[in-house]
């Protein structure tokens, strides 16, 4: 991902159609409340009330395929702030809000899901990541250096 000028997120077709396969449980082409009690489930949250489901589809006005998908995601960003869209999105990984996500069980994400990394592509970003004194990643310090640059490199 990248930033435009005037820092909002930049995302290439490939990252947005694996968010949306991701999303897309059964490989269907739309999203429907299955779709998302799974997605929501495999982040640790399993009890979503239905009335918030419902809400998240009503948000498409019919089936939410990918194009529409698209559209609502190009919605929820416009005026966002990026630094507090990437906390939200760290945030679905903590249900506890500690400010902190597994360190084994965030790598296992991203060496598996969507735009996989390579083992080696997890090693670096580990490398410039705050960790607590347990090993788990301090999310919201990583999203200041994502945002604002790292104090160390400069």
């Amino acid at each position: 991902m990248g930033w435009e000028e005037g820092g909002q997120p930049c995302f290439s077709s490939a990252q947005l159609q694996g968010a949306f396969s991701c999303i897309d449980q059964n490989r269907d082409g739309i999203i429907c409340k299955a779709d998302l009690r799974e997605t929501y489930s495999q982040l640790g949250k399993v009890s979503v009330p239905e009335e918030e489901l419902d809400a998240m589809l009503q948000e498409g006005k019919g089936p939410i395929n990918f194009t529409v998908f698209l559209t609502l995601f190009g919605e929820k960003l416009n005026g966002t702030d990026p630094e507090e869209a990437i906390l939200s999105a760290f945030r679905m990984f903590d249900p506890s809000g500690k400010g902190v996500v597994n360190k084994e069980e965030f790598k296992q994400l991203l060496l598996t899901q969507a735009d996989k990394f390579s083992p080696a592509e997890v090693e670096q970003m580990f490398a410039l990541t705050p960790m607590d004194l347990a090993g788990n990643i301090d999310y919201k310090s990583l999203c200041y250096i994502i945002t604002h640059g790292d104090e160390k490199e400069e």
